[in-house]
């Protein structure tokens, strides 16, 4: 092992050093980045050297040796195979020739970026039962890479460094209490020798927080609550703490500490060096419904917020709350990008988002303030954003208490995680948009359950009068026919679309921006697609059997541009998707890197026959299928619709009686992330799902197969 490891220390040693005889590469050994080097990272367009490419987070590169012109040319130039068919959603980070690239379940490895040898992979040994408090697949979105080492934030709640050279642990910090459902997907971020990195599971009921450690030694610096606590606990001795007694704790009501009050940070943080302060997103409430969180009271803050804190002691800034008392699971995590926009002649220094909700912000970032807001979505929820007071002008009704409402944007977004990128050379920020409308009603029987889904909304039919159709089965069917999704180029300063290109369906691929006029996205049908920046117009696409959800790179190695981005499709509609094209199960994830004359392929997939669905001859009471279907959608559906885990109208356990407790109870696969249920259900009650599984898989077999 020891051999092994200096074997592949030399390696990755030689190549920094052939790439610094290049005017390249630092001689101080691999994974070299520090606040100088990211400070320059605009002037250094062949390394991709943070989550965003810069501190700026604009995942544009001036690279154009690929462009418009010559993007016919561009081909593979080489592929790694992944060891697993869970979603990739990570950007790489490219420093000196070497790529450093999280997979799903927190893996890492680094590849030569020209080449793409395998370096070294590192295996952090994640409890596989925490992928059931994973809302959205076990993906990971990325690394850092800081003085010659490599962070990566686990699922199961772990911040951890690695060498850059050799993959060796160097050490490891538990950054949540491993006892509550909480999790980590983003990427951290590294600025002035502190990491930085927040956690997810809000629906499951956490409390969201941000902590800041030590890059060499782990220890941690600060920590800031989104959220506050349990008033009877007294302060956190945290940095949050004056903010909450000074005027945040005021907007809180309720028993909402119960549930964690939610507000986690599972994406966007951006450290902004001009100014000295870190902005990050905010996410939504636990539960969603605002009644049952905190009376229907209060703003809640610092939910569905951008928070400005200070970077050396975590101390508040500034905010701007996107959503005032949020109750539909309308983040402020997505992507927020920096930038200087000319604004009615005057530069204004601005922070931009596209959150959940439909709106683009752009915000003056040296006090939070709002300067526009205009939808760059479908909405039905806001008339407008006062541009006065900052806050939304609500329709009657969106917050569906009296009866229930079909919304759009619903909880899925009309821009999710899926990186945004902004072009200073054409102006235009480019959104991976979608429209998904869902019917809300409360929950007025909502039952708090830690651990498990906690919305207290009850999604119901569509009303009668809000799509084409007399029955349910009719309006669910129109709702689903609704569900799309574009690639839309925004103009940031005139708040208004210039382009887009429609798609079928709502869950692709993230963007990136280049100065040879392109735009790259992958989609959910498996294609890489190249658009010119200033059109739209499709010039090349390539086929790579996998969805592709991750946002794309570009980086050059000895004079060459590459183009790289990771497929494996999976997240949350990933996992929850209904639709009959998707059922099928995808392929292992691949690093797919692309050049000018690339003459690589993929290796062929066998043919994919789907299992049949599964047949008893067992018959059910019809309260025991009532009683199955309501727990299936209650916990089973989440993580069961989609493509990425197993379809259990097809799966064999379900005729085994025994073999069915085995797992659902006794928890026989929770290595491999499906967690036991005893803690929710009754061995009658999960025998009552078995039932309606049966039940169900009987009337799909019935029906014509799909197309």
């Amino acid at each position: 092992m020891v051999q092994g490891n200096m074997q592949r220390w030399l390696l990755a040693a030689a190549l920094v050093l052939g790439l610094a005889a290049c005017g390249q590469g630092a001689a101080d050994g691999p994974g070299q980045v520090d606040q100088e080097r990211l400070l320059a990272a605009g002037e250094d367009p062949d390394n991709w050297l943070g989550y965003g490419r810069t501190f700026e987070e604009q995942r544009f590169s001036p690279l154009e040796q690929i462009s418009a012109n010559t993007i016919d040319q561009l081909g593979l130039a080489w592929s790694v195979a992944l060891d697993t068919n869970r979603g990739q959603e990570a950007t790489p980070i490219v420093v000196d020739g070497v790529m450093y690239i999280s997979t799903a379940w927190s893996k890492v490895m680094a590849i030569n970026a020209a080449t793409g040898e395998v370096l070294w992979r590192y295996d952090p040994k994640v409890i596989g039962a925490k992928a059931v408090h994973a809302c959205c697949d076990v993906v990971n979105r990325g690394v850092a890479v800081w003085k010659g080492r490599v962070y990566v934030g686990t699922i199961d709640g772990r911040l951890i460094a690695v060498d850059a050279g050799t993959g060796e642990e160097v050490w490891s910090v538990v950054t949540v209490d491993q006892a509550k459902p909480y999790t980590i997907t983003g990427a951290p971020r590294v600025f002035k020798d502190k990491v930085l990195i927040g956690n997810s599971g809000s629906e499951l009921g956490v409390r969201g927080y941000v902590t800041a450690y030590d890059a060499a030694t782990g220890k941690e610096a600060w920590r800031f609550y989104t959220v506050p606590g349990n008033p009877a606990d007294g302060p956190d001795n945290a940095a949050s703490d004056e903010a909450f007694a000074r005027f945040a704790g005021k907007t809180w009501f309720g028993d909402y500490w119960e549930l964690g009050g939610g507000g986690t940070v599972w994406d966007s943080m951006v450290y902004d060096p001009e100014f000295d302060q870190l902005l990050i997103g905010v996410g939504n409430g636990a539960p969603w419904n605002h009644r049952a969180r905190s009376d229907g009271k209060g703003d809640n803050l610092f939910l569905s917020s951008i928070l400005a804190l200070d970077p050396d002691t975590g101390a508040y800034k500034w905010h701007y709350q996107v959503n005032p008392g949020e109750t539909w699971d309308f983040t402020a995590t997505q992507q927020i990008t920096l930038a200087d926009l000319t604004i009615d002649g005057k530069i204004r220094k601005v922070a931009m988002q596209a959150p959940k909700n439909g709106f683009f912000y752009v915000i003056d970032r040296t006090n939070g303030k709002l300067i526009s807001a205009e939808a760059y979505a479908q909405q039905n929820w806001a008339e407008r954003i006062d541009l006065v007071t900052g806050r939304p002008v609500e329709k009657p009704g969106v917050r569906y208490a009296d009866k229930a409402m079909l919304l759009y944007p619903s909880g899925i977004g009309a821009h999710a995680w899926m990186p945004m990128s902004y072009s200073p050379k054409t102006g235009l920020v480019y959104i991976p948009t979608m429209h998904v409308p869902m019917a809300y009603g409360d929950d007025v029987n909502f039952e708090r359950r830690p651990g498990r889904w906690n919305t207290g909304v009850a999604f119901l039919e569509p009303p009668e009068g809000t799509v084409p159709g007399k029955t349910g089965a009719e309006r669910r069917a129109a709702v689903a026919a609704m569900n799309k999704g574009a690639l839309v180029a925004w103009d940031p300063v005139h708040q208004r679309e210039a382009w887009r290109v429609d798609q079928p369906w709502p869950w692709n691929g993230g963007t990136l921006a280049t100065g040879g006029n392109l735009v790259f996205q992958g989609d959910a049908h498996g294609f890489f697609n190249a658009y010119a920046a200033d059109s739209g117009k499709p010039l090349w696409k390539f086929q790579a059997q996998r969805g592709i959800l991750a946002g794309p790179i570009t980086y050059r190695v000895n004079g060459e541009q590459y183009v790289a981005v990771l497929g494996g499709y999976g997240g949350s509609m990933g996992m929850a998707t209904t639709s009959d094209w998707m059922r099928r199960p995808p392929p292992n994830g691949v690093v797919l890197v692309f050049k000018l004359g690339g003459k690589a392929s993929l290796p062929a997939l066998p043919a994919e026959t789907p299992r049949p669905y599964v047949s008893s001859a067992e018959r059910f009471t019809t309260a025991q299928l009532a009683e199955g279907a309501k727990w299936f959608v209650a916990y089973c559906t989440i993580c069961h619709s989609g493509p990425v885990n197993p379809d259990l109208l097809r799966s064999q356990i379900a005729t085994n009686r025994d073999a069915w407790r085995g797992v659902v109870i006794d928890g026989a696969l929770a290595d491999n992330g499906m967690a036991s249920f005893a803690e929710q259900l009754t061995p009658d009650q999960a025998e009552a799902v078995r039932g309606y599984v049966l039940s169900a898989a009987r009337e799909a077999a019935a029906k014509p197969p799909a197309p």
